[in-house]
């Protein structure tokens, strides 16, 4: 196996040479947020989507719209508003009265990139409509299926403040979103920077320095990441720890988690280590990759109980002691 761990190197290092360019690119934009521009990258290269939560103005819709034009692809943004239609998302069937017939307008789901925001102030409908695309990726437009790109990824936005008037997505359908993102503050220096920056003659214009081809063979390679069986013991520990933690020394816990993560879980943190390995040109996954990108895939899966929220214990400090727990191969 270390001949094929070489290999795989070798064509890790091959095919992520593009990865520098495009955080150099993207870094040219947006100020400071290194840490999540990663885990953009790792649902990018892991073909996972993406659940971003933050306050408004964080640079979140800056952020994708600068990926989008980074790797020359089509981007289109969705404002999600209570009477929203699923057809608003799709697209629809026109009448033309001078030809007598049905054409198709499809709808903005049919672009590489696509940002949702704030997706929990669409009605349930709409929400469905968008995560059956991310599920099946096609569309289904007047008895006609219609598949969506082949690089396809879906960034969706909640704001955790303003809860009134918004449709929370249900725990099944949140749990299709292969990260949760959580986005702060920037500190000082770079609230500074990004003063110099956006208030200047000119903001800074993206090139273009990847293809979706690109980001497309990329994933391929990504799927060859060495994991090796103690790595996947590991994974499997966490995961099933969050589902019975009384086996563990989560036990005193046991009380606090209303409901595990479920397989998804393991198949997505698998997924997502091997993409962070490949971000870090590296052809294997370490515990530290599943240290570092496990807190994103498993902070929306776990459920808390009532006495959780009564102790003001939120599924983060339950992720952060799981880590804790369970020992490291």
């Amino acid at each position: 196996m270390e001949l094929g761990i070489k290999e795989i190197n070798k064509k890790v290092s091959e095919e992520s040479v593009f990865v520098a360019d495009l955080k150099r690119e993207l870094a040219r934009v947006i100020v400071g947020q290194e840490d999540i521009v990663d885990r953009i990258l790792v649902g990018l290269l892991a073909n996972g989507h993406i659940l971003l939560e933050g306050v408004p103005g964080l640079a979140k819709t800056l952020t994708i719209r600068t990926l989008a034009q980074c790797i020359d692809s089509e981007f289109s943004r969705i404002q999600f508003t209570p009477d929203l239609l699923p057809a608003d998302l799709t697209g629809t069937l026109i009448f033309s009265p001078k030809d007598s017939e049905y054409t198709v307008r499809k709808g903005p789901l049919f672009s590489n990139l696509v940002l949702a925001d704030e997706i929990n102030r669409a009605p349930a409908k709409v929400q469905s409509a968008l995560l059956e695309a991310m599920q099946e990726r096609h569309i289904t437009i007047g008895g006609t299926t219609y598949p969506l790109p082949e690089l396809f990824l879906v960034l969706a936005t909640q704001n955790p403040i303003e809860q009134e008037g918004t449709y929370p997505l249900p725990e099944a359908q949140v749990d299709r979103f292969m990260l949760k993102i959580k986005i702060t503050y920037p500190n000082k220096v770079e609230e500074r920077a990004i003063l110099e920056r956006m208030t200047g003659a000119a903001v800074p214009e993206p090139r273009k320095v990847a293809k979706p081809q690109q980001i497309v063979k990329a994933r391929q390679t990504v799927t060859d990441v060495y994991v090796d069986e103690k790595i996947k013991s590991y994974i499997v520990d966490l995961v099933s720890a969050t589902r019975n933690p009384e086996q563990t020394k989560l036990g005193n816990k046991k009380h606090l988690i209303a409901y595990g993560a479920s397989p998804r879980a393991t198949i997505a943190l698998a997924q997502a280590a091997k993409a962070y390995a490949f971000l870090n040109g590296r052809g294997f996954v370490t515990p530290e990759d599943i240290k570092a990108i496990g807190p994103d895939v498993l902070r929306h899966r776990i459920i808390v109980s009532y006495e959780a929220e009564a102790e003001n214990m939120s599924s983060e400090n339950i992720v952060e002691a799981l880590f804790e727990a369970i020992d490291v191969p």
